[in-house]
């Protein structure tokens, strides 16, 4: 392959990266803890965008319930966005031979 052509590939991948990064800033996943109780709502750029909390998990006697519940759900949707994005990201280099997981300086 001759450097001309690689570095048309390069800058052709930066630019399909840039529009997936985009796109995936306006995709959003949840996560449910506590079977529905609190739920997480982020976009795959890793905001959180909501969290639900069923009136029925809120027990003023056990608020650290509740904190917990909202930790798992916070920390499940961000894993999920976390997973979503290296899936997607994965798909745009695996054609150019890249050893899984390298990350590209741009």
């Amino acid at each position: 392959m001759n450097m001309m052509k690689m570095m048309k590939q390069a800058g052709d991948l930066q630019k399909n990266m840039k529009k997936k990064q985009k796109e995936l800033a306006k995709t959003e996943v949840q996560f449910s803890a506590g079977g529905g109780m609190v739920t997480a709502v982020a976009t795959c750029d890793m905001k959180i965008k909501s969290i639900k909390i069923n009136p029925d998990a809120v027990d003023p006697s056990d608020v650290e319930m509740l904190e917990d519940l909202v930790l798992v759900a916070v920390d499940g949707v961000l894993n999920s966005a976390q997973e979503t994005m290296s899936t997607e990201m994965s798909k745009l280099t695996s054609g150019m031979g890249l050893p899984a997981g390298m990350d590209l300086p741009f």
